[in-house]
């Protein structure tokens, strides 16, 4: 890994808990759609961390947002550069509808509260306008569509779409504010702008879906610990470049990987602490025949243990006994 993705990852970790996020590292893990995990009070932030944001594709991006509406959590990519252009501070920029921003933004707004103002687009950088507050200075002062709209350089629509809250790019902005005298943008919350797709459907809106079933990974092992999973009422939902296999809302989280005790011995501090992250649980079913509850805090079970369970609150009892054993 290049020594500065590796510093900036430490330097994000460092603003977010100094800000009161309890943090855990997964960057270590590879293949990993996110490298920290963080939680303050209700927020959890999946947090993915790139030199040039150009190298974010859509498959990418897609899985970091259904990590995102599973949890659920709001998912957040940390750049450097685009192409051979740094990334402006204040500005939030969008790849595949995941929202970007760099370091110096994070920070402003985490150890300031230092809200953004801008919002790259096809076409320039633009800000969100007040559109009530514009409406009432135009009338208040006795402007026109077409006087304002001549003032700022565009057409009496563009206006209308503005007073209805449209953005603008931020030329048009500084000619409406020069004249007005007072700003007439609106700051971009972070957390609230970010949340767009972190919502979990309710139960009732569908059936099982697509994402909750259990396709063949040609491993018969791991398919069969899966089923056992989703046969006792988890509901697994498989996940793809994750330090964990599966993951189940009971309603509490639990995260579930699969494979080998040497890949639990090497997982299992980060799992034990990404559960605690996403306050929930997490478990590793190894094949071998072990006789230890518990590496580092993380349950360990065998597939004959895990067959012992008849519903999944017993399954989560179990777990919840293991922890920290």
């Amino acid at each position: 890994m290049p020594r500065d993705r590796e510093r900036s990852i430490g330097r994000i970790r460092s603003f977010l808990e100094r800000a009161g996020f309890y943090v855990a590292d997964t960057h270590g893990i590879r293949p990993s759609s996110f490298d920290l995990a963080a939680r303050r009070d209700a927020t959890l932030l999946l947090v993915k961390v790139l030199k040039n944001i150009d190298a974010l594709d859509a498959g990418e991006a897609g899985r970091l947002r259904e990590l995102g509406r599973l949890f659920p959590a709001i998912v957040l990519v940390i750049g450097q550069t685009s192409g051979a252009s740094d990334l402006d501070p204040g500005v939030v920029y969008t790849r595949y509808d995941v929202p970007i921003i760099n370091e110096e933004t994070l920070a402003g707004f985490l150890e300031k509260a230092a809200l953004p103002f801008l919002y790259a687009s096809p076409g320039g950088i633009f800000a969100r306008i007040d559109g009530e507050r514009l409406h009432d200075l135009r009338v208040r002062r006795g402007l026109s569509l077409g006087t304002l709209a001549s003032i700022a350089g565009v057409s009496r629509r563009a206006i209308q779409l503005y007073e209805d809250g449209a953005g603008a790019e931020v030329t048009v902005i500084d000619r409406i504010e020069a004249y007005l005298g007072v700003p007439v943008i609106e700051p971009i919350d972070l957390f609230e702008a970010m949340r767009t797709g972190s919502r979990r459907p309710a139960a009732d809106e569908g059936d099982r879906g697509p994402e909750r079933a259990i396709p063949p990974s040609g491993d018969p092992w791991r398919d069969g610990v899966l089923q056992q999973l989703d046969g006792i009422g988890l509901e697994m939902t498989l996940t793809a470049r994750a330090p964990f296999d599966a993951l189940a809302r009971t309603p509490d989280i639990l995260l579930a990987a699969i494979g080998s005790l040497r890949t639990a011995l090497h997982r299992a501090e980060l799992l034990h602490g990404l559960a605690r992250v996403a306050e929930g649980h997490a478990m590793f079913v190894v094949r071998e025949n072990v006789h230890r509850a518990s590496i580092d805090g993380l349950p360990i079970l065998t597939i004959g243990e895990l067959r012992r369970h008849r519903d999944a609150d017993d399954l989560i009892d179990a777990i919840s006994e293991r922890e920290g054993a």
